[in-house]
């Protein structure tokens, strides 16, 4: 695929997104305040999904190690 045809492509998705949000239909100073808008709420949900992920991801490694028996010996039965 060459550059020509990829800034087409790329042109053509953002005309089907200006469609798909008939943002086409707005004035300048309302798409900045609409695109602003969009992007800061996508930012911060990729923001959000990458500190929290880890976490729950984690979790659930731990869960399921408990689970199917690969559990960690706890100080009472060392002692024993």
């Amino acid at each position: 695929m060459d550059v020509k045809s990829m800034k087409y492509y790329v042109y053509w998705l953002y005309c089907q997104f200006e469609l798909i949000t008939c943002s086409y239909l707005m004035e300048p100073w309302e798409k900045l305040l609409f695109y602003t808008f969009n992007i800061t709420v996508l930012v911060m949900l990729l923001y959000t999904a990458y500190i929290f992920v880890h976490v729950h991801v984690s979790t659930a490694f731990h869960f399921f190690l408990h689970l199917f028996g690969n559990q960690h010996e706890n100080a009472v039965s060392i002692v024993k």
